[in-house]
């Protein structure tokens, strides 16, 4: 009898710390996917919010996804690997990781934001919770504005490609952008011959497990930047694009085939709640320490 009263008195002093600790004793893992032209451990910025979040969060688990045998591949990977394979390497990476086997929350940076939701959509076990995306483009682009960081060369010669076969075979097996590359223009094209944006928004047809794998989420958050001068057109970071066979007059979500057919379930998301859009001043990936904390940490307690 002694013993289970010990026991008992043991179970509660474990859970009165675990309180004083606050969530650190049940914090819910987190994968962030960075975006192009980065890597996993850049201390300026995967390896910047790693920290932060292990800071705010302390005993959190946070796996920065690498693509690759060392960073310089990771990096190169971001332009030149197949999307579909990175896609089917990380849900390996993460069905391997003890740490995750109870579900997580993963939060994508740029393309890392569309690459995530190819992950829910595709690969439910382990369960993703929740799913932030910063500045992902979820209708594609169609346009290259800039590059990040070093890579100014890399995308001249990208968006000369681009220009002279986007929906080639060769072209988009070869090139991560191109992957994502959707002409308003050449919509027919588009959802013909896209081997990844247009298979995971159910341009060629319905896949419904894609689609009750992604209304699995408690919260799908997307955070577009509002002086974007990166993603063209900035309001594919809210799941909006142009309006089909012209480049100029945009439309918001909710006016798409996509919403309207609920061909992901984003309709029954948006009723339900769980989409939650998020803007913030600034140029692509520009934002505060006191915003992340005040805005996106919240999703990861």
């Amino acid at each position: 009898m002694c013993s289970v009263k010990m026991a008992a008195f043991r179970a509660a002093v474990m859970l009165l710390l675990g309180l004083r600790l606050g969530f650190a004793a049940t914090a819910v893992p987190l994968v962030i996917w960075h975006g192009m032209g980065d890597s996993c451990c850049n201390p300026q910025s995967m390896g910047y919010i790693k920290k932060i979040v292990e800071n705010k969060i302390p005993g959190i688990y946070v796996l920065s996804l690498k693509i690759g045998s060392n960073l310089i591949q990771d990096m190169e990977n971001s332009f030149f690997m197949n999307v579909n394979d990175q896609v089917t390497e990380v849900c390996s990476q993460l069905a391997k990781d003890p740490h995750l086997k109870g579900g997580y929350n993963a939060m994508g940076f740029s393309q890392g934001g569309q690459f995530l939701r190819a992950v829910a959509q595709r690969c439910p076990s382990p369960p993703m919770l929740n799913l932030i995306s910063v500045g992902g483009q979820h209708q594609g682009v169609y346009g290259f504005p800039r590059c990040p960081g070093e890579s100014s060369h890399i995308c001249d010669w990208i968006r000369k490609t681009l220009d002279l076969g986007a929906y080639t075979q060769s072209v988009q097996e070869h090139l991560v952008q191109a992957e994502y590359w959707h002409n308003p223009l050449k919509e027919e094209d588009y959802r013909k011959n896209s081997i990844f944006l247009a298979d995971i928004n159910q341009e060629r047809g319905i896949n419904e497990t894609y689609k009750k794998n992604l209304m699995a989420l408690k919260k799908f958050v997307m955070v577009k930047f509002l002086n974007d001068t990166m993603v063209d057109p900035p309001i594919s970071e809210w799941f909006g694009f142009y309006k089909s066979g012209q480049a100029k007059e945009t439309i918001p979500l909710k006016e798409t085939s996509l919403y309207t057919e609920d061909r992901l379930g984003l309709q029954e998301m948006d009723k339900a709640g769980k989409l939650v859009f998020l803007g913030v001043k600034g140029d692509h990936l520009h934002f505060s320490e006191e915003w992340f904390y005040t805005t996106i940490l919240p999703f990861l307690q």
